[in-house]
């Protein structure tokens, strides 16, 4: 199973995703939003080109969206567990914060956003993964999105834009 992620678009209008993100997620079998999406309408257009959307909200989302999506979800594929949520406060100690979230649950994969940041990194046995964004590079050197792929294990890799 190919999984597309992205995180913090901060766009207000679908137009503004980059053409490389939404054909690159149209080739995918679930596409997850970790947060920040800013509006609906992004959730929309992601709806338009995957089979399957989910989505949650993120700190600078405004209350439309927040009551639209819930602030963290549970995936189940197969007999993996992915926990989906935004992260908050200082991009420093993020992961563990992420991982508070999910205390108590059986998690083999945590994907969240927020500091803009990519990160891949296997942490006690947990995939930690963060997409960056592909719209916004305020506190990242690049423009990104992510794919996990679902076979035996679940591994992550971070796309940089060419655009």
């Amino acid at each position: 199973m190919k999984i597309g992620i992205i995180s913090d678009t901060h766009i207000p209008t679908p137009e503004d995703l980059p053409d490389e993100v939404l054909k690159a997620l149209a080739d995918t079998d679930l596409i997850l939003h970790a947060g920040d999406l800013v509006s609906l309408a992004i959730l929309a257009r992601l709806k338009e080109i995957g089979p399957e959307v989910k989505a949650v909200w993120g700190n600078m989302d405004p209350p439309e969206v927040k009551r639209a999506l819930p602030e963290k979800q549970l995936i189940q594929i197969k007999e993996f567990r992915i926990g989906l949520t935004h992260g908050s406060g200082a991009p420093t100690g993020l992961v563990e914060k992420v991982k508070e979230k999910f205390k108590g649950e059986r998690i083999d994969c945590i994907v969240y956003g927020h500091s803009h940041s990519p990160a891949n990194e296997i942490h006690e046995n947990i995939l930690y993964f963060n997409p960056g964004s592909p719209t916004d590079k305020v506190f990242a050197p690049y423009n990104s999105y992510g794919i996990l792929e679902i076979d035996k294990k679940i591994t992550g890799k971070i796309i940089k834009l060419t655009g």
